[in-house]
């Protein structure tokens, strides 16, 4: 008897609420506007300040001669004995300026105190740096040594990752690399006790010199 009667309490709960008038709808969403807020027009300030909040090290150059400066010094004050640069461009520039480098690979793993290399693009969004195995550093220098350091350009922000990949593959075409990746700050893992370790899987530090190349 009393299941009857709460059965029919709720039945006629439902009738009177279909027998009002319809609430008010939202609006339909635009599922093609973007998901994120749009970039700031000054992209070098908003990547370098996600770049620094992903634990890296923003070395801004106003120039190629202050990069030569304040790689120098960079290198100096960590004390980098054997700094290995495979790409022919960059080793070319760094001999011009006077800077001890290391280009062939004998004693690579054990030796690496860290590794120089370029990069694709760099995404606005996330302070990430894209990087690719098309260049002539391969996968190995970014890995193996402690500290990897990337020179890029101003020119190379982009404000997001699919924008990034559109240069890759506008870049290389058909020749698509064959690892690309993104590198969101220095590696590191909390896998053990939740307690944060740097380096664990890669560089212990990861540091960007950026070249203002654009016009002003």
């Amino acid at each position: 008897m009393y299941e009857a009667k709460t059965k029919e309490i709720v039945l006629r709960r439902v009738r009177e609420a279909l027998a009002k008038s319809a609430p008010f709808l939202p609006p339909t969403p635009d599922f093609t506007s973007p998901l994120h807020a749009p970039v700031s027009e000054d992209m070098s300030v908003e990547f370098a300040q996600n770049f620094i909040n992903n634990s890296g090290v923003f070395i801004y150059c106003e120039n190629e001669e202050d990069f030569f400066d304040q790689l120098y010094v960079y290198k100096k004050e960590q004390q980098l004995q054997n700094l290995f640069v495979w790409e022919p461009n960059i080793q070319r520039i760094l001999v011009h300026a006077g800077i001890d480098f290391v280009s062939d690979e004998e004693n690579f793993i054990a030796q690496a105190d860290a590794g120089l290399t370029t990069c694709e693009a760099l995404i606005t969004r996330t302070g990430s740096i894209l990087i690719s195995s098309a260049n002539a550093a391969g996968r190995r220098l970014s890995i193996y040594p402690e500290n990897h350091l990337v020179i890029a350009k101003a020119s190379q922000l982009v404000p997001d990752i699919k924008d990034g990949l559109k240069h890759i593959r506008n870049r290389h075409k058909e020749n698509f690399p064959s690892m690309v990746t993104l590198v969101s700050g220095p590696s590191r893992t909390a896998d053990i006790e939740k307690t944060l370790v740097m380096g664990a899987h890669g560089p212990r530090q990861l540091v960007l010199f950026l070249i203002d190349d654009l016009p002003h």
